[in-house]
C-alpha cells in the first residue's frame, strides 16, 4: 500500500470522528442544561448541616428538596422547609442564599407560645411526638404576621428558629423537604 492511499482513508474516517464527538458534546450539554433546570425550578439535593432537626433528621442526611407545589399554594403545619435566610439573619451576618431547614407550627393570623415544655397553637398544646425533648424557655404568645410562619427545629433546645429571629416570609422559601436518600440504610420519604 502505498503512503498516498494512506492518508485518504484517514482523511476519510475524519468526518466520522468528528460527528461522533458533536453528538456526545450535544448530548452532554443537552443533559446539562436539563439538570439546571430541574435543580433551579422542581427539585434539588440539599446535605443537612447541624443537629437543629434531630431526630427526624440527622446531620449527613442527603435529601431531595421539591420545589414546585409551594408555588400553588402555601406550606402546610407540619411541613419541613427549606429557605433563604430571613431579613433578620441577613442583619446578623448570614449570608441572603444560606439554605435552612426548619419545621411549619405556625401559619399566618395564628398566635403561637410556648410554655411549660409545650408548644401552644391558638391557645392549644400541639402534639409533638417528632420532636428530641421538649422546649426548655418560654416563648411569650405572639400573632403571625400574613405571608409569613412560624418555623422551629425538631431538636427544640438546640435550634437556631423563629423563636429567636423571628417570622419567615413566604417569598424565603425554597421547597419542602420529601426523600432522604442517603444514608441508605435510611432512605424513604420524610
Amino acid at each position: 500500500m502505498n503512503p498516498h492511499e494512506n492518508n485518504i482513508k484517514e482523511t476519510a474516517k475524519s468526518p466520522k470522528t468528528w460527528g461522533a464527538w458533536q453528538e456526545n458534546f450535544t448530548l452532554i450539554a443537552i443533559a446539562l442544561t436539563l439538570a439546571l433546570l430541574i435543580r433551579t425550578f422542581i427539585a434539588e439535593p440539599r446535605l443537612i448541616p447541624s443537629e437543629s432537626m434531630y431526630p427526624t433528621l440527622q446531620t449527613g442526611d442527603r435529601l431531595v428538596v421539591e420545589k414546585v407545589s409551594y408555588r400553588f399554594h402555601p406550606p402546610t403545619i407540619g411541613d419541613i422547609v427549606v429557605f433563604q435566610s430571613p431579613p433578620e439573619l441577613q442583619r446578623r451576618g448570614y449570608d441572603k442564599n444560606q439554605a435552612f431547614i426548619k419545621r411549619v407550627i405556625g401559619m399566618p393570623g395564628e398566635v403561637i407560645s410556648v410554655a411549660n415544655g409545650k408548644v401552644f397553637l391558638n391557645g392549644q398544646p400541639i402534639p409533638e411526638d417528632y420532636i428530641a425533648e421538649p422546649p426548655n424557655q418560654p416563648f411569650p404568645p405572639v400573632k403571625i404576621p400574613e405571608d409569613q410562619f412560624f418555623v422551629m427545629g425538631d431538636n427544640r433546645n438546640d435550634s437556631n428558629d423563629s423563636r429567636y429571629w423571628g417570622f419567615l416570609p413566604r417569598q424565603n422559601l425554597i421547597g419542602r423537604a420529601t426523600f432522604r436518600f442517603w444514608p441508605l440504610d435510611r432512605i424513604g420519604l420524610i
